[in-house]
């Protein structure tokens, strides 16, 4: 591997851990703030601890997000500054306002909810976690907007002297078409991670604790449930018009999901495809036909230009060079991140039909024969929608290559003229020393969480009831105190 192949490979580990974080953050602040509303227009008491479950969650998971993403801005000094360098102008905007949002302004009112259970006012309490939730849709907003350029360039200039993009447009930037279909998709897909989390945790208790706080229990379970439900619609919805616009954008991206060589009018979707050792093209396909036409024109007439055209075009457009990128990891994330996302959403499906009318889960999921399948049965809930999220940028920045930004940047440019593949083998090795001890601690701290539930000691309300809504202050202030102390 040479010096790009180690930095790609860098970039890719790193990002794609940091990401395992960020839609749980995204969706987690959310939901946590729909449950604190719920709580104070109804006063239940299997609310309050939910939502103090889902805090809890948050804020493990915000912290372990924030100290992954800083490398993020390393990486770039480190092994990308020759991009830097062409792109910072554009970059550097984008990097400072999700700085501030995520550093300061998430991070100071999210600590504000944590410790102001029993300091804040009700009204002003509940706001805090709507500042954080409204946050972290703000700065996945802004920093989708610096990836939507690197797929598709535009409000820049290249400054005739030092050949860098300058920006003069951040509204374009902001609103690249692109940005305006990703950030729906990325959005409605963190929430699925989200609501899988709720779903897990529930169905874990049910089957390992029946004697847990029932209500509390069913409530994150019936929430997590619809919210992957219609998440998933919502991820399907946005998905199909994220695919008009890349086929606009990036046509190669979508021929290469297809594995699509030939231009063809009524393309084809292939659920299955083998190209057998020397093979060009597969010689082997399984095809649902005129689909790939509506999911990139939305007519199944429509025509999709093939991998063997685009080449020659971008070959007479920008020189003559290898621009096709590495099409089975393209073809194969695309099914897969598609595939697991479904099934995720069926999963859940298949719960609100068990439990429908207020039922419990079916009696011979608790066989003893049975166990060690149902052992695994919540992670695996809790795992898929991450899962097809991160398919889903594999996807992403592969199926981009050989470009950093789209049409303008090579990624063999972009590398650190100064930088060794051993300098990066070694910080690449300190990178997963640190991931690990920091994956262990935040599965410990989350396993715990998990174990205690949503009814336990330090999560326990105030006393307090629908027809007599203003909680206890001194058992909340006892409730704050213990929770702090937990954690």
């Amino acid at each position: 591997m040479d010096v790009t192949d180690l930095a790609r490979l860098q970039f890719a580990v790193t990002t794609i851990y940091h990401y395992l974080f960020v839609p749980l953050s995204i969706s987690l602040s959310l939901l946590t703030a729909l449950f604190h509303t719920a709580w104070l227009r109804t006063g239940r008491d299997d609310l309050k601890r939910v939502t103090v479950l889902t805090g809890q969650l948050l804020l493990i998971t915000f912290a372990v997000g924030v100290v992954t993403g800083l490398v993020q801005e390393f990486q770039f000094g480190l092994n990308w500054s020759s991009f830097a360098r062409f792109y910072g102008d554009v970059f550097g905007p984008t990097l400072a306002i999700e700085g501030m949002l995520a550093f300061f302004l998430e991070a100071t009112f999210l600590g504000l909810w944590f410790f102001g259970w029993d300091r804040l006012p009700r009204g002003l309490h509940l706001a805090t976690i709507w500042v954080v939730a409204i946050g972290t849709q703000l700065s996945a907003f802004v920093i989708l907007s610096a990836n939507s350029f690197m797929q598709n360039p535009i409000g820049y200039s290249i400054d005739a002297e030092t050949g860098r993009a300058q920006l003069h447009d951040f509204s374009s930037l902001l609103f690249n078409e692109l940005n305006l279909a990703a950030y729906p998709h990325a959005a409605t897909g963190a929430l699925m991670t989200g609501g899988a989390l709720l779903l897990a945790i529930s169905v874990w208790n049910q089957l390992r604790r029946p004697g847990v706080d029932r209500a509390a229990v069913r409530v994150m379970g019936k929430v997590g449930a619809w919210t992957m439900v219609l998440a998933g619609i919502g991820t399907a919805i946005t998905g199909d018009r994220l695919g008009v616009v890349i086929t606009e954008v990036q046509p190669m991206k979508m021929a290469a999901a297809e594995a699509l060589y030939s231009t063809t009018s009524g393309a084809p979707f292939s659920l299955f495809s083998y190209a057998g050792p020397g093979e060009s093209e597969p010689s082997i396909k399984i095809d649902i036909p005129g689909l790939l036409s509506f999911l990139a024109t939305h007519d199944f007439h429509g025509t999709v230009q093939g991998i063997n055209d685009l080449q020659a075009q971008y070959t007479q457009q920008y020189g003559e060079a290898n621009y096709i990128p590495w099409v089975p990891v393209a073809f194969w994330s695309f099914r897969l991140m598609i595939g697991v996302g479904m099934a995720a959403a069926g999963l859940a499906a298949l719960y609100l039909l068990a439990t429908r009318k207020d039922r419990d889960l079916p009696a011979f999921l608790h066989h003893p024969r049975l166990r060690p399948v149902m052992v695994m049965v919540p992670a695996v809930i809790g795992l898929m929608p991450l899962a097809a999220n991160a398919i889903g940028w594999i996807f992403t920045e592969t199926a981009r290559q050989p470009w950093l930004a789209f049409g303008l940047f090579r990624t063999e440019q972009g590398v650190s003229a100064g930088v060794t593949g051993t300098e990066i083998v070694l910080s690449l090795v300190g990178f997963t020393v640190v991931y690990g001890v920091l994956a262990v601690v935040w599965v410990r701290l989350m396993c715990r969480l998990v174990r205690s539930g949503p009814g336990a000691g330090p999560e326990e309300p105030g006393h307090h009831s629908s027809t007599d809504p203003e909680p206890d202050r001194e058992a909340d202030r006892d409730s704050g105190e213990r929770l702090v102390l937990t954690y």
